[in-house]
């Protein structure tokens, strides 16, 4: 039965992820051709998670009384302004970044940044919280990078400088801050279900960016073809309510630094669409690059992969997780 009830919870996180990361991989497809259509990145971001929190609140009911869950039991300040900072970094700086950067960098580029996020995490949570990081899991990240790099086609002109390069540092700040509102979900113990806490962030992190998007004048475009309009429905609500409400499933199924180690399939799903949807050519070196990312998931979570349910969530309550 422990086999089974195993077997079980493993396949159920990884659908979680591959669907997480699947949504997240069409996020730079959409927004790029919407930034092409002329919406700007501040405007464009703010009106995506505000649709995606309201898109959010019938999923809310899936965790109870509908405003129990959202203003849950036992719940204090603290945890108030750990929401609010989680809004903040999560959704208006990840975000407002990650779209900052891709007006000068192509969404490859800002793909491949971003998703230096397990790295970060991994390494920022050995720093401050003095977590395990063996051998083989940092063998296993640093593979699944080489394989992004592959995969997403970084070119010479990476490291060029001017624009491209503050574009560059702008998508690495992204990453950054994303590792950031990750390590404070894991450890902030919060009283609100995955649904529930991805409708604050989402909202509270709309608000702030949609107020800076108008205090710059930003307009969306007076002409907006039916396709553009359909490519902004999937944002805001597939690829923003889906893709976070999973992460935040997948967050509390199996911690901060395996969870972020199934980030690196989001590029490759990009790379995969791209080829799909714009007719993007796949090379070689994409290819080696799936086989690295692949390789790498496999180093990652080898070990937690065979524990039972009881070991995981004893492993999970010695690193402090939700």
């Amino acid at each position: 039965m422990d086999g089974q009830e195993t077997q079980h919870s493993t396949g159920g996180f990884i659908a979680v992820l591959l669907g997480a990361t699947f949504l997240m991989g069409s996020s730079f497809i959409a927004g790029k051709l919407l930034m092409q259509a002329g919406v700007p990145a501040f405007l464009l971001v703010g009106w995506r998670f505000l649709v995606a929190a309201l898109a959010t609140l019938p999923l809310v009911l899936l965790e109870g009384r509908f405003w129990r869950a959202l203003v849950p039991a036992g719940l204090t300040l603290r945890h108030g302004g750990t929401v609010i900072l989680i809004g903040l970094l999560q959704t208006a700086a990840v975000m407002g970044l990650l779209f900052l950067a891709m007006r000068t960098i192509s969404a490859s580029t800002a793909a491949i940044l971003l998703f230096t996020n397990p790295l970060w995490v991994a390494l920022l949570s050995r720093l401050f919280f003095g977590e395990s990081l063996s051998a083989g899991r940092l063998l296993g990240l640093v593979l699944g990078l080489a394989g992004v790099c592959l995969a997403i086609g970084v070119g010479p002109d990476f490291l060029a400088g001017g624009d491209v390069l503050q574009g560059e540092l702008t998508g690495l700040a992204s990453a950054l801050c994303w590792s950031v509102a990750t390590l404070v979900n894991k450890r902030a113990r919060l009283p609100f279900g995955s649904w529930a806490l991805s409708f604050w962030q989402m909202l509270l992190g709309s608000l702030v960016i949609l107020a800076l998007a108008l205090a710059l004048g930003q307009r969306w475009p007076a002409e907006t073809s039916l396709a553009d309009w359909g490519w902004f429905f999937w944002l805001a609500i597939p690829a923003s309510t889906g893709s976070f409400g999973l992460w935040f499933v997948a967050l509390r199924k199996g911690g901060a630094t395996r969870a972020s180690s199934f980030l690196f399939a989001a590029p490759l799903f990009t790379v995969v669409l791209s080829f799909l949807i714009l007719g993007a050519p796949l090379t070689w070196p994409q290819a080696v690059g799936g086989a690295l990312i692949g390789l790498s998931l496999w180093l990652v979570n080898r070990k937690t992969l065979g524990q039972s349910p009881q070991s995981r969530i004893a492993e999970a309550e010695a690193e402090g997780q939700p």
